[in-house]
């Protein structure tokens, strides 16, 4: 890969990670229920709330799927992008362990539109968007440009 190549997607994986520790700590939502009580809560302050609730299942697939695996995917894609890992034995691991995690990496945008959809209960129900959403977004299409990118310069390196 190219050095110029690889300070670009370190930049931009960079930003994605700005832009999704962002996004999973700032409100993302505020339910209303008969227009009296409102809660607005983030990514994670809605998994500890669910872990808090006793309601561990929930907390884990939201945790693992917004939260895990896309810190996950950003560690891999710094790896993959370092100027150590460029000329390593384990490149292909990695490009592998990528292309696997692809088949989840919507999984997070899912999560976050059940959600949506799962409180937004009728007339006496009304869920406000945040910031959070927008930032936690973006991030998600950065880290899919990047991996995207990462993966197409590989294929190309090795040819």
């Amino acid at each position: 890969m190219p050095e110029r190549s690889a300070r670009a997607l370190r930049w931009t994986l960079l930003c994605a990670t700005l832009l999704f520790s962002i996004g999973i700590t700032t409100p993302m939502l505020t339910i209303s229920k008969f227009m009296l009580m409102k809660s607005s809560f983030s990514i994670l302050s809605g998994a500890i709330q669910l872990l808090a609730n006793g309601r561990v299942l929930l907390f884990l697939v939201i945790a693992g799927f917004s939260i895990l695996l896309p810190l996950l995917k950003i560690g891999v894609l710094f790896m993959l992008i370092s100027r150590r890992m460029q000329h390593s034995e384990k490149l292909s691991r990695y490009l592998h362990l990528m292309h696997e995690y692809g088949r989840w990496a919507m999984l997070d945008v899912m999560v976050v539109a059940v959600l949506i959809v799962a409180v937004k209960l009728g007339a006496l129900v009304t869920v406000e968007i945040h910031y959070g959403l927008y930032f936690f977004g973006a991030s998600v299409v950065l880290i899919m440009l990047v991996t995207q990118r990462v993966v197409h310069l590989m294929d190309e390196g090795g040819r």
